[in-house]
């Protein structure tokens, strides 16, 4: 039920929405001051503050839920990722791709430079939606006249995969049965515009393993309910892909019939057998930032108490929980999926 989400997320949330506003007045002096000057030292400054609000992000998940990622890919990809910039392309599973993200980021030291393409209601959010204005990510509408030099994608659900089977058959394409076909315009643009500094994109497939009890999504993680995902990278060079927009829509329609395949075969067996597993300890780093920030606010929230009497004490106290409450419940719903009509095949 989503009531034990609100009250598992109060102290997550408490704790987040603090370290955001201390990290959001920093941006907004940085961007005041310091941006006019030189966009780059403010990219750099604020990619570092930005940081710790991610880890706690990665601390919720890890050490919070017992949330739980295995790598597959090879050694070579391993040893270049987070030390190339790279476009991602993965499927989308559920509400916590992106935190999963940056779990991976985080892991192989580009958290403070992983840039996200996110709905432009998202910049709204209190907190995380300022952070991520000032950060600059790419905010769409999902109409491609506004959208033209951005990235998009969807999260696979069953009225969208149905969608999805209908139009590849109207196209003559293989039928998906696993992930939805790709709109290649975002992807195009993107190579197109990127290609000449960018080496490389990253294939990504999310699998979720069968027979576990609890599916990854923001309120699973509320409620400390532990789940695992296992990723699937595989690395192109960019310079290896065709030149025309046609055939780059036409290679990552390819790319993505592939993952239905790997999808297919993980399935059946449960794992990316032919790549080398990469396990994930949880981060030491997001538990010592989180406790950092968690030890700041309870000497401060004390101080500012024992300053006020029994009756206010008990007042702030009642509103602040009321608050957080319902901050938490609109995040729940922004990241819900919206109600099926129909049950995919």
């Amino acid at each position: 039920m989503e009531i034990g989400g609100i009250v598992g997320g109060i102290p997550i949330f408490l704790l987040f929405i603090f370290t955001g506003i201390i990290i959001n007045f920093i941006q907004v002096i940085c961007y005041i001051t310091i941006r006019p000057v030189s966009k780059s030292r403010f990219r750099r400054i604020n990619g570092a503050i930005t940081e710790l609000l991610w880890l706690e992000s990665v601390w919720m998940m890890e050490w919070w839920s017992g949330f739980e990622v295995k790598l597959y890919t090879d050694i070579k990809t391993f040893q270049l990722m987070g030390k190339e910039h790279a476009i991602l392309m993965p499927n989308h599973v559920s509400d916590s791709d992106t935190l999963l993200a940056w779990i991976l980021a985080q892991r192989v030291g580009c958290l403070r430079s992983a840039l996200t393409i996110v709905k432009k209601t998202t910049q709204y959010l209190p907190v995380f939606g300022w952070t991520t204005w000032f950060y600059e990510f790419i905010f769409v509408d999902r109409n491609w006249a506004k959208d033209e030099s951005k990235l998009k994608g969807t999260r696979l659900s069953p009225d969208k995969l149905l969608e999805a089977q209908a139009f590849a058959s109207s196209k003559g394409y293989p039928i998906p049965k696993n992930v939805l076909i790709p709109k290649t315009k975002g992807i195009v643009t993107a190579v197109q515009s990127l290609r000449s500094f960018v080496p490389a994109i990253y294939d990504v497939t999310i699998a979720i393993p069968k027979n576990q009890p609890y599916f990854p999504t923001l309120l699973t993680f509320l409620k400390m309910q532990p789940c695992k995902v296992k990723v699937h990278i595989k690395r192109y060079s960019i310079n290896d892909l065709p030149e025309s927009d046609q055939g780059i829509a036409q290679w990552c329609r390819s790319r993505f019939i592939a993952k239905d395949v790997l999808l297919d075969k993980f399935a059946a067996t449960d794992t990316f057998e032919e790549d080398e597993i990469i396990e994930f300890r949880r981060s030491t780093k997001s538990l010592i930032v989180t406790l950092m920030f968690a030890i700041l606010l309870l000497i401060g929230s004390w101080m500012y108490f024992q300053e006020l009497s029994t009756e206010w004490r008990y007042t702030i106290l009642v509103t602040i929980v009321g608050v957080i409450a319902i901050i938490v419940h609109i995040f729940l719903e922004f990241t819900k999926l919206p109600p099926q009509k129909n049950k995919a095949a």
